[in-house]
């Protein structure tokens, strides 16, 4: 699997850094309230995908610019968002750590690479199938048909489970399709559990993506042109 071209990171590095010290302090406020458990890590993951939803929309160091193409996109940190579903105690874990931190240091590749053999080991797992799914979409900044596969696996590994569609409709939105991310997470939502505890976390990524882009919304209140006479 050849690499990636490389892309500048700094200006989208420096809006990712900003998006994580503020919701590090709200959930320093959460934590102030009360709040514990899967409450506290559905509240993390929800604050880290409204803040990828800014992100995927337009860039965090830019306000109002519109969305790069899906190849400009970089890692993006899915941790407490696969909690929210699984919990932080699973036999999948330690695979997918490794294979988070290689992608966090730029190494795509063998972050695919690891969870690969990890399936073959343990093709019954979903959560594996699902960390594959989202290795294959860094690697290629968008969704490929070898990801589409591994979240097809992952749902048939563990069927009516939420993890796979969510995460699922997560690559759609990097890739481009907000429109069918939006109806991804609706379709979740319309079977999920009022007490869900990951419910939040789909609520929240319904609301980022169907609020417009920066860009949509400056357009939008800009006076109209006068049309020459």
């Amino acid at each position: 699997m050849a690499d990636p071209p490389a892309h500048s990171v700094e200006g989208p590095l420096m809006g990712w850094l900003i998006l994580l010290v503020l919701i590090g302090a709200s959930i320093g406020g959460i934590r102030l309230l009360g709040v514990r458990g899967p409450g506290l890590t559905a509240s993390a993951a929800a604050l880290l995908l409204g803040g990828a939803g800014y992100a995927l929309q337009g860039s965090p160091d830019l306000p109002g610019a519109p969305a790069e193409t899906s190849e400009g996109r970089n890692f993006l940190p899915l941790t407490e968002a696969r909690h929210a579903f699984f919990g932080s105690f699973t036999a999948a874990e330690s695979w997918l750590r490794m294979s988070e931190a290689l992608a966090r240091a730029g190494n795509s590749a063998d972050s695919v690479g690891i969870l690969e053999n990890a399936v073959k080991r343990y093709p019954g797992d979903p959560e594996l199938w699902i960390g594959l799914g989202n290795a294959l979409v860094d690697h290629a900044r968008g969704l490929t048909p070898a990801a589409e596969l591994a979240f097809r696996r992952a749902e048939q590994a563990a069927p009516g489970h939420p993890a796979a569609p969510f995460f699922y409709g997560l690559a759609l939105a990097r890739s481009g399709d907000r429109e069918g991310a939006v109806r991804q997470w609706k379709e979740i939502l319309a079977k999920a559990p009022p007490e869900a505890a990951w419910r939040p976390l789909v609520e929240q990524g319904v609301a980022a993506l169907s609020a417009p882009a920066p860009g949509a919304r400056e357009r939008a209140q800009s006076p109209p042109e006068a049309s020459p006479r």
